[in-house]
């Protein structure tokens, strides 16, 4: 598996069953986020290159896990 999206694969979002995504945020941290109702993970930072893969991994855990943030009306 060459990139970090084909190696850790998100499970449908714990709120309304759409599909997760893996998101880097400019170069300093990772978070997963559902395409349909906006539901998403904390962002995990990274300071170096290294680092990296290590917060991909925390976000899609958690993700996996259901441990998701949704916003409301007015948020």
């Amino acid at each position: 598996m060459d990139t970090i999206h084909e190696k850790y694969r998100l499970q449908d979002c714990p709120f309304c069953g759409g599909p997760g995504l893996l998101e880097e945020e400019h170069g300093w941290c990772w978070y997963a986020v559902c395409l349909d109702c906006g539901a998403q993970t904390a962002a995990f930072e990274y300071r170096k290159p290294e680092d990296r893969e290590a917060a991909a991994e925390t976000a899609a855990q958690l993700w996996n896990l259901g441990k998701v943030m949704r916003g409301g009306i007015g948020d």
